[in-house]
């Protein structure tokens, strides 16, 4: 049996990245720092035949990290992917921006996927194989008023899960990046200030040079894990330091 290891498993995207490798025969540690969050998914319907791990842990914290890719490998075996989807976002403009909020949105964007994919390269180099997907955003290359903080954060989770495939490529080892648009998650929920702000992201925002999303709709989390799932699989076995756009249309394809 496969082995995966999820952060932000307790996410709205997490969550159904977990269910859609678990519903795969996959086993799936589900990493997140919310124990109580993360024991509602692992307890969720459909999963009660599957194989999981809870494993509580700030991705953030290199230690917590590490100790995480351990418990994972020594209850499950050898790690076969890792999926860094953990995430957060503080919005508001650069100006009123606080230090604390830079840092802890880099410290989770950026500084997680570093921690959880330098802990888990070298199993995987003992392996001679291994997938690890980033979910980063379609934020990262393209500018979003009031969203410096996390554009760039994604921005650099990009870059360094693509050198990291560079680096790997000689050891059977494939990295690549999802990066959503929006997506009916509480974390972009939580920004809505407006019982219309569902058709606004879909319509666009001119006055933020915003434009909408051509297929007319958000995506569900269901439609990111199905591209997580993808580039995780054999099916994608000569892709890699790819990034795979999931935002119907709304970066027009750049």
């Amino acid at each position: 049996m496969k082995v995966a290891l999820v952060t932000g498993a307790a996410g709205g995207i997490g969550e159904a990245i977990v269910r859609e490798l678990a519903f795969s025969g996959i086993a799936v540690a589900l990493i997140d720092r919310d124990r109580d969050a993360l024991e509602r998914v692992a307890s969720g319907p459909g999963l009660e035949g599957c194989r999981t791990l809870t494993v509580v842990a700030d991705v953030s914290v290199a230690d917590q990290a590490e100790a995480a890719v351990m418990e994972a490998g020594n209850a499950l075996g050898g790690i076969d992917y890792l999926v860094n989807a953990a995430g957060v976002l503080q919005s508001g403009w650069i100006a009123e921006m606080s230090d604390a909020d830079w840092h802890s949105t880099m410290a989770v964007n950026a500084g997680g996927v570093f921690h959880m994919s330098r802990a888990v390269a070298p199993n995987m180099v003992r392996r001679s194989g291994g997938a690890i997907v980033t979910v980063s955003s379609n934020a990262g290359s393209t500018p979003r008023v009031g969203m410096a903080a996390y554009a760039a954060s994604k921005a650099a989770a990009t870059m360094f899960t693509r050198c990291l495939g560079l680096e790997l490529a000689k050891y059977g080892i494939r990295c690549n990046v999802v990066a959503p648009g929006s997506t009916d998650t509480p974390m972009l929920t939580a920004l809505w200030k407006y019982e219309q702000a569902e058709r606004i992201a879909v319509d666009g925002v001119p006055e933020a040079y915003r434009i909408g999303i051509p297929l007319g709709r958000i995506a569900q989390p269901d439609d990111i894990a199905a591209a997580v799932r993808f580039l995780l699989s054999d099916a994608a076995a000569h892709i890699t330091m790819q990034e795979l756009v999931v935002d119907g249309g709304a970066t027009l394809g750049v």
